[in-house]
């Protein structure tokens, strides 16, 4: 690992490499690295828990001029908590290199974070609204910066988001690199990310062959509908259980939590529309053991990496087969292993058996007995 592609990393990437005690780059690290530190633009797509946040953080790091005071890298995010995430990230790997970091969330305070910039930090992490606001004001000046970074590409290249990423990206001088990442790209999501690039390498990864996902095993309980919420509680007091668990609608989630709760189950909720430190809260007990199960929406879940996740749960049925496979990779993360349960009525059971089969999987029929999860044999 000394080397990517021939290009020796500086002496504290080596040394976190080491600390992190990661043996070899996944695929999308391979692909894209050397790529981004030619300083070629780069669009990428590679499922969740394949290390696409270390892709652009290696290089990005490597070239930080930490003589230099102005921003030279500016990552953009979708979440307060994955520019947290990021922020974290970069922290540990920038270890005794002397780079400063700082993140600019909306909903923050102002003030606090005109203070972070007069620190001078080479790189910056942020939300859209907030990062074009210190744009305006003449706060964050762009004129130094080198790369923007899109994470959750297709998050950022929505409509709401759309005008405010193009005024950030196109701020800079018109030389600068732009590398976009993200768990799925749909056509219109890369069609806008080519606008914004310049003759960018396209890298797609379907599946990761360095990691290893034989240890998840994929199960399906058959209930009804009304059933479901009954079926997840019992999840949720299966020993040793730290679980993700997917439902489409905000209210439903709520409700769900609140009925565990009430049956003694510690659980937590992650939506869109809870407040900044309602999430902190929920997701800071969820890491930390206190709570069991975490109940989210696919938006609120995005990009979030939450280590020793053991089980991720399809309370409702996925819309679509990558759906299935972007929330089923929080579990079992490079080659530790985990369960995917998936709670079907009899139509969906239909739908979720084309999905083993076209991902070549072998989900199993299970029922529980006595609290425990067993086939029905």
């Amino acid at each position: 690992m000394q080397k990517i592609m021939n290009i020796e990393l500086k002496p504290f990437l080596q040394t976190a490499w080491e600390k992190a005690g990661f043996e070899q780059l996944t695929t999308v690290q391979m692909k894209t690295i050397p790529f981004i530190l030619e300083g070629r633009d780069v669009i990428a797509e590679s499922p969740t828990g394949t290390g696409k946040t270390l892709s652009y953080l290696l290089p990005v790091l490597q070239k930080i001029d930490v003589e230099r005071r102005g921003v030279q890298a500016v990552i953009l995010a979708s979440s307060q908590e994955l520019c947290m995430q990021i922020l974290g990230e970069i922290q540990k790997w920038g270890e005794g290199s002397g780079i400063r970091s700082a993140s600019f969330i909306g909903g923050a305070n102002l003030k606090r974070q005109l203070e972070k910039l007069k620190k001078a930090p080479q790189v910056v992490v942020g939300t859209p609204g907030r990062v074009l606001e210190l744009i305006k004001q003449k706060k964050l000046k762009m004129h130094e910066v080198k790369t923007v970074v899109l994470d959750e590409g297709d998050q950022l290249l929505i409509p709401e988001h759309l005008t405010t990423v193009r005024y950030i990206v196109n701020s800079p001088l018109a030389d600068r690199q732009v590398l976009v990442f993200s768990a799925t790209l749909p056509a219109v999501t890369e069609d806008l990310a080519r606008g914004l690039t310049n003759n960018p390498e396209l890298v797609k990864i379907t599946r990761d062959e360095t990691i290893k996902a034989e240890k998840v095993d994929h199960v399906y309980l058959v209930c009804e509908q009304r059933e479901k919420l009954e079926l997840l509680q019992k999840v949720a007091r299966l020993s040793g259980i730290k679980a993700l668990a997917f439902m489409n609608d905000i209210g439903a989630a709520t409700v769900a939590v609140s009925k565990m709760n009430f049956k003694g189950i510690s659980a937590g909720v992650l939506h869109s529309e809870l407040k900044k430190l309602d999430r902190q809260s929920a997701l800071k007990q969820f890491r930390d053991g206190e709570s069991s199960m975490l109940i989210a929406t696919d938006v609120a879940a995005r990009g979030l990496d939450i280590k020793g996740i053991t089980h991720v749960v399809h309370v409702d049925f996925p819309k679509e087969i990558n759906q299935y496979v972007h929330r089923s990779g929080r579990t079992g993360r490079f080659g530790a292993s985990g369960m995917v349960i998936a709670l079907v009525t009899e139509r969906e059971e239909r739908e979720l058996k084309k999905f083993y089969r076209e991902l070549g999987l072998s989900g199993q029929k299970r029922v529980f007995f006595k609290g425990e999860l067993v086939s029905e044999k």
